[in-house]
């Protein structure tokens, strides 16, 4: 019996302290902080291991501001805000030393760590006149360190000042100019931000069909995301892919590849389409496809694709570069690189369809992953 009483005391303690971690870190997934293993924890009779430390249910409590610590610094290390510096940018790196050569620079960078503040509201706390502090700001907002935004005060606009940065590194190493790096992005074929369709058209997943076939609607449906397969018997799908290439870079080429086919009812084989590619609003050439395959079974294709429709593409790839645009190695457009304009937006946008006046509006079928021939989606690669 006292065993039993003393088993239940423990029990008691070990389930407090559980809440008290609880409370700490809320709805934290407790199996992701290093060194925790919750199952372990629930155990009546376990001693418990946490970061290299053994103790039972009842010193549990002891420990909590350890793990708090290993937890705040688990957090702030997925959260942090990164900011990078290159020695062939030598203004922004100059500017950088100027900001965090000053301690009061960097004592003001400690108290924006927890909470924004106005001007004034530092210049008290500093214990410095207001217009040190605006000097100070001004150089840590020219290193792009803190932001400062203007909002109405009691006294007229002021500047609420906030931590831009949590972490920097720099990069010493020139790089070497004549090597290009290269950004790619593969964007799933359900993932497009506007389209135009037209009977027959359709979605297609591993499942089976999304929605209803030949309903334009299910084209804004949610579950267009897990789309594998695409058709339109004409119109377009427009897709916005994110451009990842540091700023200050040129932009040498574009490739865009994917497997298309036309689109008939059915399928037919000698079903002629002229599918043409818009990249940033300019229209970078037309290709024609010889027809819509579905005499043999694609590949990939699921039980969800059946016999009877089109199973299969053309593997496609659009370049644009510096002497204008090619498909599969032929050119079908002046149009080159430094005509799309790519560093100035954060996107580019990919625009595939046919074109009301073309000679063969035979619509298109977009192969992505788990169908067709080829397990890829659309696929976006920039050399810089």
């Amino acid at each position: 019996m006292r065993l039993r009483l003393r088993r239940l005391r423990r029990k008691k303690r070990l389930s407090k302290g559980i809440r008290e971690i609880r409370a700490v870190f809320g709805e934290m997934d407790f199996a992701k902080l290093p060194g925790v293993d919750e199952k372990e924890l629930l155990e009546e009779e376990a001693d418990t291991k946490v970061r290299g430390l053994f103790f039972r249910g009842e010193n549990m409590l002891a420990l909590l501001s350890e793990i708090k610590y290993n937890g705040e610094n688990y957090r702030s290390e997925i959260m942090a805000k990164r900011k990078e510096f290159d020695i062939d940018e030598p203004d922004e790196l100059c500017s950088l030393g100027r900001a965090l050569s000053s301690p009061v620079r960097l004592e003001i960078l400690r108290l924006l760590y927890e909470e924004s503040l106005i001007i004034g509201e530092i210049a008290k706390r500093m214990d410095i006149p207001a217009s040190s502090t605006a000097f100070h700001l001004k150089i840590l907002e020219e290193a792009g360190l803190i932001r400062m935004e203007e909002q109405p005060g009691t006294r007229g606009q002021t500047k609420l000042c906030t931590r831009k940065v949590d972490q920097v590194s720099i990069n010493l190493v020139k790089k070497n100019r004549d090597i290009s790096e290269v950004f790619s992005v593969e964007m799933p074929v359900g993932a497009y931000t506007d389209c135009r369709v037209t009977p027959t058209c359709g979605l297609l997943a591993q499942e089976g069909v999304i929605g209803s076939e030949d309903q334009e609607s299910c084209f804004f449906s949610p579950e267009r995301m897990r789309a594998g397969l695409l058709w339109t018997s004409s119109g377009f799908v427009e897709y916005k892919f994110a451009n990842g290439i540091p700023k200050k870079n040129r932009v040498k080429k574009l490739i865009l590849s994917m497997e298309i086919c036309s689109e008939a009812p059915g399928y037919r084989e000698d079903w002629k389409s002229d599918i043409t590619l818009w990249l940033n609003g300019l229209d970078c050439g037309t290709w024609t496809s010889p027809g819509d395959f579905g005499s043999r079974r694609g590949r990939l294709s699921p039980p969800s694709c059946p016999n009877g429709m089109s199973q299969y593409g053309v593997p496609v790839i659009w370049e644009v570069g510096q002497e204008g645009s090619l498909v599969n190695g032929e050119k079908v457009s002046e149009v080159t690189i430094d005509e799309l304009k790519v560093m100035e937006n954060p996107f580019v946008t990919v625009r595939i369809g046919n074109k009301p006046d073309a000679r063969y509006v035979g619509g298109f079928n977009l192969f992505g992953k788990h169908f067709g021939d080829y397990n890829q989606d659309l696929i976006l690669t920039m050399e810089y």
